[in-house]
């Protein structure tokens, strides 16, 4: 998985899927949970991090989604 978390960092304006954030968190163990009570966007958190972040399940995803998940990710592996 780190493959596509490389694949991820080098290209953020590909076309990512939330299918695909939901793989690379799952490899690190970070939650990532579907919107509740009609909302649009997935929820991005681990226990040992204060911050959480919002992806929208609207494709494609934004760069900027993209790039902040990658940030989250590498400072969770820094833990």
């Amino acid at each position: 998985m780190a493959d596509l978390l490389d694949r991820m960092r080098q290209n953020p304006a590909g076309d990512w899927t939330i299918r695909d954030v939901e793989t690379v968190c799952r490899q690190y163990r970070i939650m990532c949970g579907p919107p509740r009570g009609g909302g649009s966007h997935y929820k991005v958190a681990h226990p040992m991090m204060a911050e959480k972040l919002t992806i929208p399940y609207k494709r494609p995803i934004k760069p900027v989604y993209i790039r902040k998940r990658v940030v989250f990710v590498e400072a969770v592996r820094a833990l």
